[in-house]
């Protein structure tokens, strides 16, 4: 049998481009680009600018970006811009989360794409409250559906 060790990223790396893993990942330096292991230890110096995708993350550092795991763990040293995406969840006092959480039972299958239409009805009732000029239509197919859907 092999015995599988933590990847350890330390302190001074900085990385451009996606990192994969089936194993568990120490991540203390800086990774601009996605993140996906089974397991994930984000280190209080620790910044990521991406999507992460693990069964079960502690993150002590930075995220920017969605955060889609089983077991989520935010530290009371974590800052968090983006969604959250998760079966359990827990939050020490002093942690900062700036973005959506969302309990799902299989987190990983599911991709974040739940902004999109969130922000389209904004854009759509902005649109309502002025009326096409004179002359002018709207052509967007969209409209319909998000102006009743709005209204209700």
């Amino acid at each position: 049998m092999k015995s599988k060790a933590p990847s350890i990223l330390s302190g001074d790396l900085v990385l451009t481009g996606s990192i994969v893993s089936e194993g568990e990942v120490q991540l203390d330096g800086t990774v601009d680009g996605d993140i996906r292991a089974g397991s994930l230890i984000i280190g209080e110096e620790a910044n990521v600018n991406g999507e992460v995708m693990a069964e079960t993350v502690v993150i002590r550092g930075r995220v920017s970006g969605s955060v889609h795991a089983r077991q989520v763990q935010l530290a009371s040293t974590a800052r968090i811009e983006g969604d959250i995406v998760h079966a359990a969840l827990s939050v020490e006092s002093g942690a900062f989360f700036d973005g959506h959480c969302r309990h799902a039972s299989d987190p990983l299958s599911e991709k974040s794409s739940g902004g999109a239409p969130a922000s389209a009805p904004k854009a759509a009732n902005k649109s309502d409250d002025m009326p096409p000029a004179p002359g002018k239509s709207s052509v967007t197919s969209l409209d319909p559906p998000l102006a009743s859907k709005s209204s209700a």
